[in-house]
């Protein structure tokens, strides 16, 4: 696809020999309206060099500069030069582009030959996998998909919390009141049961609580009974977690989780111990981070036994010596900034020259209308039931809307579970927000069933419209103001998948589609498309089947999917 914006560069640098193309690049902008052009160079920063008011030397700028094949139109304007391109053009740049490339339009291999990690998700076992871990599991899917479509070997792991004092309190639990064919039957619901009683009961005897660290001790010098509780705790959480992630249409390369990394440790300790990091604290190991305004960080216990920090130092370096990875990013709340912060700062001090490449993206909270969510009192909502009323819902709506359409249930769940998705992804990942189901699951506004109902709409006008030839468009009849208001749209998605993938942003995305979605609306809204006059409906059919592919492979890196029918 051909580069507007850089032929403006080019074109500028013919007759600007005080500033390289990069800074040229770097200066020109997008006017806030089409009435503007569609880029614009300000000239504000050669002010000093010409010793002339801006507005002067964009009017000088603009009578050297000609008019060519791409750029139809320069003209000045205050303190800028404004570039007009060639509708005609770019509707074929654009178009044949999209049509050519199809499911891999706006995919690129800047990142060929590089690795990069995304961790998320990483429930805890025998914990309920619910609303509040979407957050991170659906972020970290779409930032898979962005590296993945930029070219990056990308690589998932659901780093599962299976392992730690936890375990020894469900053992000391299932123990004490737990019996083993009635959790077969309700796992997860029946663990947290007994969890929620352990701590309940701690109240009052607080030994047990010395009882559960006894275990996990237990736990972490292979005792038999232990390791054996242990597994079939983590084998019924897995058998839970898969099936919800079947439901997302979700899946990792791997689930290697803190339990892995248990062997893994005295190596990392013992580099510690050898670069004098470790001092003693009360019995436990710390490292001393108050130089860099942190407090220590806690790498062994009195007891021996190891910490989250100690696990995750560990991992990271096993990652490296396995992926030799070029990014290793944890999608994970913004809570957990500080630990963060502390292991990475440990990882330098160790010597790892790649601790750097270790990122963190980290995001808001998510909480319900009737409240904040809270495990250990057993407030919380389930993800698998929040898909499924979600699904529920949208049955409801399609059968009240469209009662005659095919495979509602499939289109229910591609609409119920892509809402729920749509909604998460739609604002910037650090804001805390409030999840309701009536927003979400609305086909007005802003949402995710908006846009795929705009999909769903451009695949019926190509249905009823039949077969187009694409070899015979004619690009001068998609010249007009709504017709280039969408190609415009389509040819952003490049550029906005790169820079999502830069941020770590998924939203970045999904408010892009957004913005294409009301464009083809209204270009809908304002224009026949199945007309009598064959080039113009040949042509608008092209448009209209160049913006189905883009919405579809704009939801794709969000991990939604896009019906053809609604």
């Amino acid at each position: 696809m051909r580069d507007y914006k850089q032929d403006v560069v080019e074109l500028l640098a013919s007759k600007i020999d005080q500033l390289d193309k990069a800074e040229i690049g770097e200066l020109i902008e997008v006017p806030p309206n089409k009435e503007m052009g569609d880029y614009a160079f300000p000239c504000f920063k050669l002010a000093k060099v010409f010793k002339k008011a801006p507005n002067m030397i964009a009017e000088d700028i603009a009578q050297l500069l000609e008019k060519n094949e791409t750029i139809e139109k320069v003209m000045p304007a205050g303190g800028y030069v404004n570039f007009f391109v060639n509708k005609a053009s770019m509707a074929e740049s654009v178009i044949s582009e999209v049509l050519s490339k199809g499911d891999c339009y706006g995919n690129s291999d800047y990142g060929k030959g590089k690795t990069v990690i995304v961790e998320f998700s990483s429930p805890n076992i025998a914990k309920p996998f619910h609303i509040g871990h979407i957050r991170s599991t659906v972020i970290g899917n779409s930032i898979y998909k962005l590296y993945k479509a930029m070219g990056y070997d990308a690589v998932t792991i659901n780093h599962l919390g299976d392992y730690g004092t936890q375990f020894g309190k469900l053992i000391v639990a299932i123990k004490r009141w737990g019996d083993l064919e009635v959790i077969q039957q309700n796992p997860i619901q029946e663990l947290l049961k007994i969890y929620i009683r352990f701590h309940d009961e701690a109240e009052n005897e607080p030994a047990l609580e010395d009882e559960a660290r006894a275990w996990f001790k237990k736990l972490e010098g292979k005792d038999a009974e232990a390791v054996q509780l242990w597994q079939w705790i983590r084998d019924v959480s897995l058998q839970e977690f898969n099936r919800v992630y079947g439901m997302l249409g979700i899946s990792f390369d791997s689930y290697a989780g803190e339990s892995f990394y248990s062997d893994k440790m005295d190596k990392v300790v013992n580099i510690m111990e050898e670069k004098g990091l470790l001092k003693k604290s009360e019995g436990a190991d710390i490292i001393d981070l108050e130089e860099y305004s942190m407090p220590p960080a806690i790498i062994r216990k009195s007891d021996g036994s190891t910490l989250y920090i100690t696990r995750d130092i560990a991992a990271a370096v096993y990652r490296k010596e396995h992926y030799d990875f070029y990014k290793n990013i944890y999608v994970v709340a913004s809570q957990q900034n500080l630990h963060f912060k502390q292991w990475i700062k440990v990882l330098e001090l160790m010597g790892c020259g790649w601790a750097g490449d270790c990122v963190h993206v980290p995001f808001g909270l998510v909480s319900l209308e009737e409240g904040t969510l809270a495990t250990r009192k057993g407030r919380v909502v389930f993800l698998e039931d929040v898909l499924s009323k979600a699904v529920e819902k949208t049955m409801e709506i399609i059968r009240e809307k469209n009662p005659d359409i095919d495979n509602v249930e499939e289109v229910a769940r591609q609409v119920g579970i892509g809402a729920v998705i749509f909604q998460e992804l739609y604002n910037n990942r650090i804001k805390d927000y409030v999840f309701s189901f009536d927003k979400t699951l609305s086909f007005e506004g802003e949402t995710g069933p908006y846009v795929q109902y705009t999909h769903a709409r451009a695949c019926s006008v190509l249905r009823k419209a039949g077969a187009y030839d694409s070899s015979a468009v004619d690009f001068s009849v998609l010249t007009g103001e709504d017709e280039f208001s969408v190609i415009k749209e389509l040819e952003r998605l490049p550029g906005a998948i790169e820079d999502a993938c830069a941020k770590n942003e998924p939203h970045i995305v999904s408010r892009y589609v957004m913005d294409l979605a009301k464009a083809f609306n209204k270009f809908y809204h304002n224009n026949q498309i199945i007309i009598d006059d064959q080039k113009i409906k040949n042509s608008r059919l092209a448009l209209v089947d160049a913006t189905r592919q883009t919405i579809k492979n704009s939801l794709a890196l969000l991990g939604v999917q896009s019906p053809d029918r609604m």
